[in-house]
């Protein structure tokens, strides 16, 4: 394309073979296999253990039926430490929690690691069943135009081995766009999206590090779409770097910010999203449950969850 910013022209056929090999998380993330079929589209939702802090999974576990979900995404030290609580129990220990509570593994958020030390949490992503492994980028930091693509580009190069090793397990490495990071603009996104061709590396897009314009969001949505391996619903509120009192530090959650989620579930239901949705926020300081109790923490998640289903509802 003469233009690299424009929307990725993608044909039908390539994304009917792009959801093959697994780039849309088609293979079986959500109930509909029919990708073609946009009639019944609904999110599929993933629980983030950090939503509670360091609460123990043997409590943990029993909620992520309760918030909607069928797949837990488990967070190490620094925002959690159920990745740790896990080693701790071992893993056939975990495996029998998982079964007891009728939960699956999904996903191992991997920052800790970086997108280059990702070889041991693959084996055990795959171990446990898992499908998706998230962290951020590496390379220098927000770079724009001919640099930012020279860059991104060479961060592909990089990831090659790793995104091999994915392909072979049946893995997804999900790159988020994180802040003062190499992928953490529109224009870093969209350059990983048109560099990236192995159906093993993605995207996992984070609408809190970006512009707080829903008609921009939405566009973005459009154009990665074959490539978008994980969404949270997550918006910027106030930030999430001070200690603000506890109400404005909600407004990170949907509905309770000034984000408009709509156009966002709009563009994703346009490219027949059928990865997870994450309803996400950080706390302060980082490691501490969002609210003070479990049962409040399943609450708030179950508002969030409620405000994006019926804005769907209304869309439909």
């Amino acid at each position: 394309m003469n233009d690299p910013l424009r929307k990725n022209e993608f044909t039908r056929r390539e994304i009917c073979r792009m959801a093959a090999a697994g780039t849309l998380l088609g293979w079986g993330v959500c109930s509909s296999a029919d990708s073609d079929d946009q009639s019944s589209f609904s999110l599929c939702y993933i629980l983030a253990s950090s939503m509670y802090g360091t609460t123990r999974l043997e409590e943990i576990l029993p909620q992520v039926a309760k918030t909607g979900a069928t797949h837990i995404d488990i967070w190490p030290r620094g925002h959690a430490d159920q990745r740790e609580q896990i080693e701790a129990m071992g893993h056939d220990r975990f495996a029998e929690l998982l079964k007891k509570h009728n939960v699956r593994l999904g996903m191992s958020t991997c920052y800790n690691l970086g997108p280059l030390r990702l070889q041991s949490e693959m084996r055990f992503v795959k171990k446990l069943g898992g499908r998706l492994l998230i962290c951020g980028s590496v390379g220098p930091k927000n770079v724009t135009g001919a640099d930012c693509k020279r860059a991104v580009k060479q961060f592909v190069e990089k990831m090659k081995p790793h995104t091999a090793r994915a392909e072979e397990l049946g893995l997804v490495i999900g790159i988020e766009n994180h802040a003062n990071a190499l992928v953490c603009s529109p224009e870093s996104l969209r350059y990983l999206a048109d560099l990236s061709n192995s159906p093993s590396l993605a995207i996992a897009l984070a609408p809190y590090h970006l512009p707080q314009d829903p008609k921009l969001l939405a566009r973005l949505i459009e154009d990665i779409g074959p490539r978008l391996a994980h969404f949270y619903a997550w918006g910027h509120g106030q930030g999430c770097h001070k200690k603000l009192p506890k109400a404005e530090e909600l407004e990170q959650m949907p509905g309770r910010g000034t984000l408009d989620f709509g156009p966002l579930l709009t563009a994703l239901k346009k490219i027949n999203y059928r990865g997870w949705t994450e309803i996400f926020m950080h706390p302060v300081p980082r490691g501490i449950p969002i609210l003070e109790t479990t049962a409040k923490v399943t609450d708030e998640i179950n508002r969030a969850r409620r405000y994006l289903d019926k804005l769907i509802e209304r869309r439909t």
